[in-house]
């Protein structure tokens, strides 16, 4: 079987190594001017790099769009009439309406669609990693020859039926985790300080918070930006948590205490009841990653973006557990240290009792709860350049220390996933 990539980007170039890795003919293309650059790069590994994406798409048997969500149209539009009689086709986009749209109009009606969300960055070989592989329209033989191909990946496959249902699923384990991960680096650098140089976040679910933060800003701002603004869940579930954490900084503001317990409390028996199965962090493990050259003596934090999250799926209604076949890293690491603060009773009360009272973090508290809202205006409004420029200031702020971070973070989820 002839495997075709449309679009050599990060992702598509890991797909295209992969599968000739699994013994397959694989051949690519991506805009004209990285025709050489792409040619030197990947001709001695195998991979045949063709001029265009009608090269491509008449000649290959399974063709696999990785593309921006934002430009899948486009770039199918002007390829898919080219597409091979009876061939398979995929998309890697992480949003899969506008993929989905975008197919049905362009491609010719004998097309099959069995599409792939890979639930991993191009930092990670696909082996072992989380892919998503939805039946859209293929017959059971066709999608027989699919699945076969995504094996090849020796990913750990989660099979759909209903884009529905994936786009769905991701609003929460990517698109509301992210912007949770994106309020805090906003906060930062609006403060004007490093998280790592303050006493505030000197502890394990702090360094967790740090890493995350600086693993999502050290890739892409389309990535996130296609994932936030164009799943038409996103845009509600940022909504809910926009608004969850709104109300929680009120009754913050006005030390209201009793309403402020009722509705932690509410929100820690809805998510974190004992039927659970747990993934408690290991402290002392996420005590070791920390990007602080000083032996900083703890403070007390409200940990107000754990509160909100917690508080957000009480509000929707949402069990965060049942996502858990789609997670990726950050989701997986943001239910654990929920779950570490939540299920530690002294923990909670001192979180409780540091967003009510204590005034040496409200400043802090206040610069993310407007960073929340800054990023759910954009969101709602569907801002996609205003996005990228919102992600990319923070991105600069934390320049020097992304790649530290990523690597940390790397290592981190390596230990914390024993």
């Amino acid at each position: 079987m002839q495997i075709g990539i449309i679009g050599l980007g990060d992702m598509g170039k890991l797909y295209a190594q992969s599968f000739i890795k699994a013994g397959y003919s694989v051949c690519g293309a991506d805009i004209p001017s990285r025709y050489n650059e792409l040619y030197e790069e990947l001709a001695p590994k195998g991979i045949e790099v063709l001029i265009d994406g009608h090269e491509v798409s008449r000649k290959s048997d399974f063709i696999i769009y990785c593309v921006e969500a934002e430009k899948i149209d486009e770039v199918v539009s002007a390829f898919a009439q080219s597409t091979k009689y009876g061939a398979i086709v995929a998309g890697q986009t992480s949003v899969k309406h506008p993929e989905i749209a975008a197919f049905e109009k362009h491609l010719p009606n004998e097309a099959q669609i069995v599409t792939c969300h890979s639930l991993h960055g191009p930092a990670f070989s696909p082996e072992g990693q989380t892919l998503v592989v939805i039946r859209h329209r293929a017959s059971d033989e066709v999608y027989a020859k699919a699945l076969k191909v995504y094996q090849s990946l020796k990913s750990n496959i989660i099979e759909m039926n209903d884009f529905h249902e994936h786009d769905r699923i991701v609003a929460d384990t990517q698109a509301v985790t992210h912007m949770g991960f994106e309020s805090m680096g906003s906060a930062w650098k609006n403060a004007g300080f490093f998280p790592w140089d303050n006493p505030s976040y000197a502890g394990g679910i702090d360094n967790v918070k740090i890493l995350t933060t600086l693993r999502i800003f050290s890739y892409k701002a389309h990535i996130y930006a296609g994932l936030a603004i164009l799943n038409p869940y996103a845009q509600k579930q940022v909504k809910f948590y926009a608004q969850a954490e709104s109300e929680l900084f009120k009754l913050m503001i006005c030390e209201n205490e009793k309403l402020f317990r009722e509705k932690i409390y509410a929100a820690r028996d809805f998510v974190f009841h004992q039927s659970q199965e747990l993934l408690l962090l290991d402290d002392k493990i996420m005590k070791e990653f920390s990007l602080s050259d000083a032996d900083h003596k703890q403070k007390p934090n409200s940990h107000l973006s754990l509160l909100s999250m917690v508080y957000a799926w009480y509000k929707m209604g949402v069990n965060p557990y049942d996502n858990l076949i789609c997670q990726t890293p950050p989701f997986k690491l943001r239910l654990g240290i929920a779950e570490y603060l939540f299920k530690n009773e002294e923990m909670l009360e001192e979180s409780i009792q540091t967003a009510l009272f204590d005034k040496s973090i409200r400043g802090d508290d206040l610069e993310f709860h407007t960073a929340v809202h800054e990023w759910a205006s954009i969101i709602g409004y569907g801002d996609l350049k205003g996005y990228k420029e919102h992600f990319e200031a923070a991105k600069s702020f934390f320049a020097n220390r992304l790649n530290d971070g990523r690597d940390l973070s790397a290592e981190m989820i390596r230990r914390l996933g024993k």
